[in-house]
């Protein structure tokens, strides 16, 4: 139970200080265009979209909570993802410009892995209660090894983080082809077979 107790507190330490760097704030909080503050009321800082978890298809299910679903996160410089990773399903590597990410292992277990700048991997095999925290623009990825369901929070230290999935980013976006196979040292038939996957 203390060491709960203690796990939460330096959650909500570590939170308050992404907080805080983010945002200097003035005790205030920015209100949308069009809306009268006058008639604001509890409901405006209530996000109820995650009470029906995750949208159930293929691979990771997620649900985003920044600026543009929640626009009482305007000016605060945080905003959330839920993420449900069934057996065998992979968050392909990917970036957050705009933000850091801390995300917690609410259950089942999970492979995570970050990269910096030259190279290096640093990984770890995630289990509920964990937490891991991806640096603002560095690759990442997490995948579900296991048997069982995964389901993770991950906060981010942006009210609009963003996200560039790294496989669709390079290979979809129109890249000239030989830039591709010469960067990547690959042969053309191989570019067009992971093309064609991507595009599904």
């Amino acid at each position: 139970m203390a060491n709960s107790l203690a796990l939460v507190a330096g959650l909500a330490l570590l939170f308050l200080a992404i907080v805080r760097a983010q945002d200097a704030g003035s005790g205030n909080f920015n209100v949308p265009n069009g809306i009268d503050r006058n008639k604001i009321d509890g409901s405006y800082f209530t996000f109820t979209g995650l009470r029906n978890g995750v949208p159930a298809k293929n691979g990771v299910g997620l649900k985003t909570v920044s600026v543009t679903e929640f626009p009482a996160l305007d000016g605060m410089g945080v905003s959330m993802e839920l993420l449900e990773f069934p057996a065998g399903a992979v968050n392909a590597p990917h970036n957050h410009p705009r933000g850091a990410e801390m995300l917690y292992l609410a259950e089942g277990s999970l492979t995570v892995g970050t990269t910096d700048s030259n190279g290096k991997l640093y990984k770890s095999l995630l289990q509920k209660g964990d937490v891991f925290a991806f640096p603002q623009g560095l690759t990442h990825y997490q995948a579900n090894f296991g048997t069982q369901r995964a389901v993770g929070l991950a906060a981010f230290g942006s009210s609009k983080a963003g996200t560039t999935l790294l496989p669709k980013n390079i290979f979809v976006s129109n890249i000239p082809d030989n830039v591709l196979t010469t960067s990547f040292n690959i042969p053309a038939p191989i570019l067009q077979k992971i093309k064609a996957g991507l595009k599904n």
